[in-house]
């Protein structure tokens, strides 16, 4: 496998498809090339904590092991607060929408960030999440974002807020960035927790 820094065209168009910001990605994102069954592939990756990726391109979603959440910390003094998200494109259509909403101050290193990679790595999330004050989960507004929220919501209690409710009718931050509403509302919605818009 190659990593490059991110600049195919194709790749590129994929990412402006989904609204994001394509500076963002560029920072967050490799490009790789690699090979399956003998064929030539090229996709967007994004690094988790045991060296492996997370692949996205228009044709394929899948991971190249090994598995794991991404973990990613500020430097300088330790963050209080960190927001969880289910997917990358999630967490990148998350800073995309701050750079939109705050462009001179979009704060996007005033907290750290977990992505899952997929809800089945909660429970390492859960040893990661442990020294934070304020835990903030994106998750998907599905019945899996819903049950992983709860699991973070059991172990930490008051120290998490769900703030799904802020896209709801949207299955996913992603698809409220793009303007894309659920075509039924797939969750129900569970106690609100007033706090700050995205």
């Amino acid at each position: 496998m190659e990593v490059r820094d991110l600049t195919h065209p194709a790749l590129l168009r994929y990412l402006e498809g989904r609204g994001i910001n394509i500076e963002l990605a560029k920072r967050e994102c490799k490009e790789l090339h690699f090979t399956n069954n003998g064929r030539p592939f090229f996709a967007i990756g994004f690094p988790n904590m045991a060296g492996g990726y997370e692949v996205r391109n228009s044709f394929f979603k899948g991971c190249i092991a090994p598995k794991d959440i991404t973990h990613i910390r500020q430097q300088g003094e330790p963050r209080e607060k960190c927001l969880v998200f289910e997917g990358f494109m999630d967490y990148l259509s998350f800073l995309t929408l701050r750079m939109k909403n705050c462009p001179t101050m979009p704060d996007l290193d005033r907290q750290d960030y977990v992505i899952l990679n997929s809800t089945v790595n909660v429970p390492k999330a859960i040893d990661v999440l442990y020294p934070y004050e304020r835990i903030h989960c994106m998750l998907d507004n599905d019945e899996t974002g819903y049950k992983a929220t709860r699991a973070i919501e059991l172990e930490y209690s008051y120290r998490v807020r769900d703030f799904s409710h802020n896209y709801r009718g949207y299955s996913d931050l992603n698809d409220y960035l793009c303007g894309r509403k659920q075509k039924t509302e797939q969750r129900a919605a569970p106690r609100q927790k007033k706090g700050r818009g995205i």
